[in-house]
């Protein structure tokens, strides 16, 4: 299938259905990537990005249900990671209240965020097909590094308007980016801030979004850049990783059933708003 990744080595991607974790490696730290549920913008089939829209009913639930499959298979966290946008503010709070651990940790930071989406932010991605035509806004969604349209600076959907990025500077802005835009600023904050976490031992978990978490799948598993760019990660489902004393990935797994796992997989592959 388009978005199944093969291949099962130490820094390969596998299958979905599949763990693999080489039996003769020493674990240090655990990680859990956790992409936010279903947002309002996602339903309204619009290009989202840094907009700050929240979850749906049905993103609360998969927040619950993800927390459940941690909750059953008995995941704890020492520390927790987030972007500045609350659908994935939210999806942390319920998962980490679920499991009764609101006490600890929690660190926001930009560098998290969704894919910004340009001039594309906020439009309905049908009528963007239609204007547009669809192989042009599949090369803006699905390539490694071409950028749709950017924002103008006096947008105001730029994020010089919003205040959570007053302190930032004007370089760190964007008004567009790529899946490799969004890798470059995820990059450093992995090695700066998250990594270390994990050669202490401790249990990580990040709860962000569709394009920041595919950036960090690509650095942890070494993917090429077309592979990564067909590699959808479901909704509510979390995928856990444990790491080597360097940091360096060992294996991964999503959690539940692995037919389920697949079908949620294609279904993201496969819906209009793939993405965000």
């Amino acid at each position: 299938m388009a978005n199944t990744l093969s291949d099962c080595g130490p820094h390969q991607p596998r299958e979905y259905s599949n763990a693999c974790f080489p039996p003769t490696s020493e674990m240090k730290g655990q990680l859990v990537l956790l992409r936010h549920g279903q947002s309002e913008w996602n339903l309204a089939n619009r290009f989202t990005g840094w907009a700050d829209v929240d979850l749906t009913e049905e993103g609360l639930e998969e927040a619950h249900a993800a927390a459940a499959l941690l909750r059953d298979d008995g995941y704890g966290f020492d520390i927790a990671f987030t972007s500045v946008l609350t659908r994935a503010i939210r999806t942390l709070w319920i998962v980490l209240d679920d499991l009764d651990i609101m006490w600890i940790p929690v660190v926001r930071s930009w560098r998290l965020n969704e894919r910004h989406y340009g001039a594309l932010q906020g439009l309905n991605k049908s009528e963007t097909v239609e204007l547009h035509g669809p192989e042009q806004v599949r090369i803006w969604r699905r390539s490694y590094a071409v950028e749709p349209p950017p924002l103008e600076p006096d947008d105001s959907r730029h994020p010089r308007n919003d205040a959570r990025y007053s302190d930032l500077e004007s370089d760190d802005l964007p008004a567009t980016e790529s899946l490799k835009d969004t890798l470059d600023r995820v990059e450093p904050y992995w090695t700066q801030s998250v990594m270390p976490q994990l050669q202490k031992g401790l249990r990580v978990l990040i709860a962000a979004h569709g394009n920041s978490l595919r950036a960090l799948v690509k650095m942890l598993d070494n993917i090429s850049a077309d592979e990564i760019t067909r590699f959808d990660i479901p909704t509510g489902i979390p995928l856990v990783y444990d790491v080597d004393e360097n940091g360096q990935a060992l294996g991964r797994k999503f959690l539940g059933d692995p037919d389920a796992v697949r079908a949620a997989a294609e279904a993201v592959a496969n819906q209009a708003d793939a993405g965000e």
